[in-house]
């Protein structure tokens, strides 16, 4: 048999094949088991105006004729449209007379049929004469059955004469089997409008360009210390994770520029995960705009992810009802990410049982944060054996933060043993929280050295308040350096503890300024001062005192005034004591007076003493001895000293 070459093979397609040749690849991929699978698709007809009902027509007559490409081109059109009996005499009468792409077409039908081996043939046959898209299918056929050999070789046939289909099967087959020469087809695939291969090749590049930096990263509740030592939860907030994570490739921002160029190219065509990431990539990068518009592309092709991801993006410009529409739709399409969103923003409007369906429908989806965020809401209620069980569950899926969780709400009833391997669990899995509790905990137990441990690991992370615990042990130990070096970290990271005891720091280094000099300019303010009004700002008392005291030093006094005044308003007796002195020397004792009284009853030696001069200069003897006898008591020696002689003096007057 003697079969033509490639007149027959432009002629085998109609009108309605050009109306799709450019995305035909596309649509091959998404519709497994059509037509499209193998039907040769090089055909083009002559007249563009024409349609697929003229078409027809003309070829029907020409066929009638005898005419062997017309009768190629009516079989694959009537198989395209699904009429396998009208199009199998035409495409065997053309086979007959050795038309390749009929065979190839022929074996597409009986593939329909069910006849595999008896399309395999023709095929084969199709393959032999040169017909890339038979290679493809025969390809295809041997790997449904196993035999890996003979399919790369088809399959190579096909991609080694540039058909996309081909050479995107031979990389898939390739990548299966690990082979580094995979990369090099889904690129020829990718080139010639491929859009899958094109969204493969992104990853795979992405994936090279990242997997040595990928990480665990997950947010969730913030355990703290409190002022004794206790641990606390602060600041737990319900988890939903990340909004579009990049696929296989760690943060989509990691992106090189070549992965996000085949991104662009796939999502341009039609790929909706290529989309999602795509947007990923651009949100990561502050382009939100772009990422908006891709991430919409994506949801409205039916991307639950991309519908998830543009909610948190609707949310953070403001727009919470926008959100809440596209998490829905994502959350009903099952997206756990979506639904644990919902559950979040309907337990921040008070609707906790709304909440509670939502976070139920995640964890349902498989999306271990919804057992995590139930958790959290049972605590937030005091329905604590809920919470518990609820943080149990997600704990021992691998929940790192409900772990956490889990162990407070153990150490909170009185179970430090139960709490310790829930912690230990937590911190391995990377959790920084639960490492700066170890640290509490060993802490509590006097086990300072392995408290310390822990502390640094949180401090390591970025843990602020770990960080501010490691430099007061290095303070104590003597070690000014490293107590520094940490302390400017939780003083950097928001810390008023931190940053008072940076300034205490600084501050002992500055050489003394000596009295102030009628009419010399004013000093610019010093770090240390800079660190002190950082603290004083976030209502750190001593700090404010202390800020206070060095405005005044400057001559500054409305501004020392402020100070003094804002720390003995929040309870600080050296505060009050102070804005006392302030007010004397301008002259208001009476508010003086007050202020010091404040201070004296808040356990202040020296204000009791004042009071008690002042008493004493205006003759109001038993008064005065009353606050002697408050300042003897509350010291210091140098205090009471004092106190003690202005008492005696005070007897004998009264009893002269």
């Amino acid at each position: 048999m003697v079969f033509m070459g490639d007149r027959a093979t432009l002629l085998e397609t109609g009108r309605f094949v050009q109306r799709h040749a450019r995305n035909a690849a596309d649509e091959i991929i998404e519709a497994v088991g059509a037509v499209d699978t193998a039907v040769d698709t090089t055909a083009e007809t002559d007249a563009d105006t024409e349609n697929e009902t003229e078409t027809e027509a003309r070829h029907r007559r020409a066929a009638e004729r005898g005419d062997l490409a017309a009768m190629s081109a009516l079989g694959a059109l009537l198989l395209r449209r699904g009429d396998l009996d009208g199009a199998e005499p035409y495409l065997r009468g053309a086979t007959a007379e050795g038309d390749r792409a009929a065979a190839n077409n022929l074996g597409v039908l009986l593939h329909q049929r069910g006849y595999a081996e008896e399309a395999a043939g023709w095929w084969r046959v199709a393959a032999v004469a040169g017909s890339a898209p038979a290679a493809h299918a025969l390809g295809r056929h041997h790997r449904e059955r196993g035999d890996e050999p003979a399919a790369e070789y088809w399959l190579r046939q096909a991609a080694e004469q540039g058909h996309a289909l081909g050479a995107y099967a031979l990389a898939d087959l390739l990548e299966h089997r690990s082979d580094v020469g995979a990369e090099r087809w889904l690129r020829a695939a990718a080139e010639q409008g491929h859009r899958e291969a094109a969204y493969r090749l992104a990853l795979a590049l992405e994936r090279r360009a990242t997997e040595t930096t990928r990480g665990p990263h997950e947010t969730g509740t913030r355990l703290r210390a409190s002022g004794t030592g206790a641990i606390v939860p602060s600041g737990a907030t319900a988890t939903a994770g990340a909004a579009a994570p990049g696929p296989a490739a760690g943060e989509p921002g990691g992106a090189p520029a070549e992965a996000e160029q085949w991104f662009r190219q796939a999502a341009a065509r039609g790929h909706r995960r290529a989309a999602l990431h795509l947007g990923a990539i651009l949100e990561h990068r502050g382009e939100l705009k772009e990422a908006g518009r891709w991430y919409l592309s994506s949801a409205k092709e039916g991307e639950a992810k991309a519908a998830c991801a543009l909610g948190f993006l609707l949310r953070d410009a403001g727009d919470e009802e926008s959100a809440a529409v596209w998490w829905l739709r994502a959350a009903q399409d099952g997206d756990g990410n979506a639904a644990n969103a919902l559950g979040a923003l309907h337990a921040a409007r008070g609707e906790q049982q709304t909440a509670e369906r939502w976070y139920r429908a995640a964890m349902d989806a498989g999306d271990v944060n919804g057992a995590y965020n139930l958790g959290l809401l049972c605590a937030a209620q005091d329905r604590i054996p809920q919470a518990e069980q609820w943080y149990r569950r997600a704990a021992y899926a691998g929940h790192r933060e409900a772990a956490n969780a889990l162990a407070v709400l153990l150490l909170q009833a009185g179970d430090a043993n139960g709490a310790e391997p829930w912690f230990s669990k937590a911190a391995e899995a990377g959790s920084v929280d639960a490492a700066f509790n170890l640290g509490i905990l060993h802490a509590g137990r006097d086990d300072d050295r392995t408290a310390l441990v822990w502390y640094e690991r949180a401090a390591a992370a970025g843990h602020t308040e770990a960080a501010l615990q490691v430099g007061i042990a290095a303070l104590r130990d003597g070690d000014e350096r490293t107590a520094e070096r940490h302390l400017r970290c939780a003083a950097g990271g928001g810390s008023a503890e931190a940053a008072f005891r940076l300034a205490s720091v600084l501050d002992a280094r500055r050489p003394d300024p000596g009295p102030a000099v009628l009419g010399a300019p004013r000093e610019e303010k010093t770090e240390c001062e800079e660190w002190y009004e950082r603290a004083a700002q976030q209502g750190h008392r001593r700090a404010q005192v202390r800020v206070g005291m060095l405005a005044a030093g400057r001559g500054d006094l409305a501004e020392a005034d402020r100070w003094y005044r804002e720390a003995a308003e929040a309870g600080s007796r050296n505060g009050a004591f102070n804005l006392g002195l302030l007010l004397a020397r301008e002259g208001s004792e009476r508010e003086a007076a007050l202020w010091w009284t404040r201070a004296a009853r808040a356990g202040h030696g020296r204000a009791a003493l004042r009071l008690a001069l002042l008493a004493a200069r205006r003759g109001e003897l038993t008064e005065g001895r009353r606050w002697c006898a408050r300042a003897v008591e509350l010291g210091p020696a140098e205090v009471a000293e004092r106190a003690a002689r202005l008492s005696e003096a005070l007897h004998q007057e009264l009893t002269a």
